[in-house]
């Protein structure tokens, strides 16, 4: 085997050695920590065997290591296998040990290391309220292990053992600190994902509303018509053929323009980045969506389904923006649907007026409130819902004279008055 290959296979094998020891460390905390106390007890007590062969050190012990300095060894560093269950606790066990094993007469220079993984464990774990009182106990433990060695180390080991505790206390508070928050960030980024959840959720409801709205305005009003003159057509079909084919041509139109609004929205639906660049291919699936200037076309055709549409218009006529414009034509078409289908004989009146606001005011003077349907009544629903995006207001009911009335206002934005020509819509003043 040459030594690149050799080299990487034992990197494959540490690679995989620290893999596993990963998994086991989350799977089984308390066997992992319970080996870590093995190796430290250990390290320890070879150190204490093996580096001076038996012998005492003068200078640092009184006694030989025996049975009761291993057993206390022991006691010390095993403990630490429940640090994460109770971690006071095994500081007080870990640092009592290390007190009787030093004042014993064993090497001073022993058991030093499981107290201060044990206040680490506790800084890490515990507030501070509770982890400063502790550090006392490591202070007394191996200040206890200093004063029992060499005169002239004393002092140097004062210094360093106070700087260890300070090294492993503010090791774990800062460990502790890291994982609260990220407990804090892994809270705020479940509540931000279920936030991200709920206004998709709410963009989908709004989106369906709009849909249907849409539907609502346009099978609602070109089937009203429809209706209207299949059943004209059908009463003077054999007593007035010029009045049949002229509702047949009414109906046709209508269904044909009913079928061409359908499929603008259907294909804005439909709409995504892959069809993009295919757009040119089909202009008219996505024409614009109707407003005012349309308004001639809406009247001519409840005209021509038996409904008297008068058209008034004042004010200062401007461009509207997009979706004030569609608002306000859907509301108008939505009036006149109603008053088609509900009023009875009766002559509709739009006014039309530009100013600060606009203001829609369709009227009839047919049957009013009383005689209108209550069930299945989603037109003033609609038109409500519509005027609201747009911070308008609604006023509908029957009126003193007769007849029913709707007023809409809808603000106008002055970012939208250009120098365009006035234009009129839905014919001439009266």
């Amino acid at each position: 085997m040459s030594d690149a290959a050799g080299r990487g296979y034992h990197a494959l094998m540490r690679a995989k050695v620290l893999s596993s020891l990963r998994r086991l460390a989350v799977m089984n905390p308390f066997l992992t920590d319970l080996l870590f106390g093995v190796v430290v007890a250990g390290v320890t007590l070879t150190f204490g065997l093996v580096s001076f062969d038996g012998s005492v050190d003068p200078g640092h012990a009184r006694r030989s290591l025996d049975v009761a300095g291993v057993a206390l060894t022991l006691v010390a560093n095993l403990a630490l296998a429940w640090r994460r269950r109770a971690p006071v606790l095994v500081l007080m066990i870990s640092c009592a040990a290390a007190i009787v094993f030093h004042a014993a007469g064993y090497d001073a220079r022993l058991n030093g290391v499981a107290p201060l993984l044990a206040l680490y464990t506790v800084a890490g774990r515990r507030a501070p309220a509770v982890s400063v009182p502790c550090v006392l106990l490591p202070v007394v433990s191996l200040w206890h292990a200093a004063f029992l060695g060499p005169d002239e180390f004393v002092w140097p080991n004062l210094a360093q053992t106070s700087i260890m505790v300070a090294v492993a206390w503010t090791f774990g508070n800062s460990t502790r600190m890291l994982v609260e928050r990220n407990r804090r960030l892994a809270h705020l980024s479940e509540r931000l994902r279920q936030e991200q959840e709920d206004r998709a959720r709410r963009a989908v409801t709004e989106e369906r509303v709009r849909i249907a709205r849409e539907l609502h305005d346009v099978v609602a009003h070109h089937m009203s018509v429809i209706v209207i003159q299949a059943g004209l057509a059908r009463y003077v079909l054999g007593s007035d053929p010029a009045t049949a084919r002229g509702a047949l041509t009414t109906i046709a139109d209508t269904g044909s323009e009913a079928m061409g609004e359908m499929r603008r929205l259907l294909s804005v639906l439909r709409i995504d980045m892959d069809n993009l660049d295919n757009m040119d291919e089909d202009v008219d699936d996505y024409a614009p969506a109707p407003g005012l200037q349309r308004l001639d076309q809406l009247v001519e055709r409840l005209r021509s389904a038996g409904l008297p549409v008068e058209v008034s218009i004042t004010g200062q006529v401007r461009p509207l923006a997009p979706g004030i414009d569609l608002c306000a034509y859907r509301v108008v078409q939505e009036c006149l649907t109603n008053v088609l289908k509900h009023a009875g004989p009766a002559t509709a009146r739009v006014s039309l007026h530009y100013g600060a606001l606009l203001e829609l005011r369709v009227t009839d003077d047919g049957r009013g409130a009383a005689a209108t349907p209550q069930e299945n009544g989603h037109g003033l629903i609609v038109i409500g819902e519509r005027v609201k995006l747009y911070k308008g207001t609604v006023a509908a009911g029957s009126k003193p004279s007769g007849g029913f009335e709707v007023v809409v206002t809808l603000p106008l934005s002055s970012s939208h008055q250009d120098d365009q020509p006035p234009q009129s819509h839905g014919g001439p003043n009266t």
